[in-house]
């Protein structure tokens, strides 16, 4: 017990001074081996930036125009996305690692009867955070939503990035 309360108390002592370089926050829910942070904290005066919804690019030009199988299932998806993603955010002086907050909108996939494919989404996920190269984790909303404006779209994600200016 004694030794439980020594760790923890040293754990929230250590904290800070983890993120002091940044100013931000990533509080870290109950499943440390989750891809997402419970929380994030962006103090006053940092810098942010709001993308845009991505869609995923063609994968397959010889697939029906406007089918699943053109854009890819779930995984491939999420992955094309989160690529566009970070090429929009280096053009901006950003980095995935600087990614605070992300909504990500799922549509079922016809291939798995309407359901959608979280696994899919997880397995895309954690390529782009909570990795030895980027350990950082944004806060996250996952919906299901009965289309996108896309045909054969089956994912759609939006993230905001913030740094503090030294």
């Amino acid at each position: 017990m004694r030794l439980s309360i020594l760790l923890s108390a040293l754990a929230l002592l250590a904290a800070p001074a983890a993120f002091a370089e940044t100013g931000i926050v990533r509080t870290q829910g109950p499943n440390a081996d989750s891809p997402i942070a419970a929380a994030v904290t962006v103090p006053a005066g940092a810098e942010t930036v709001y993308l845009s919804g991505a869609l995923a690019s063609v994968i397959d030009p010889n697939a029906p125009k406007g089918s699943v199988q053109a854009y890819g299932d779930t995984q491939a998806q999420v992955l094309s996305v989160l690529g566009k993603l970070k090429a929009t955010l280096e053009g901006l002086g950003y980095g995935m690692g600087d990614v605070v907050q992300a909504h990500v909108f799922l549509a079922g996939d016809p291939n798995k009867g309407g359901d959608i494919d979280f696994a899919g989404l997880q397995a895309a996920w954690t390529q782009y955070f909570g990795t030895a190269a980027q350990p950082n984790k944004p806060a996250r909303s996952t919906v299901k939503v009965a289309a996108l404006v896309l045909p054969g779209a089956l994912v759609e994600i939006e993230v905001t990035a913030a740094k503090v200016k030294h």
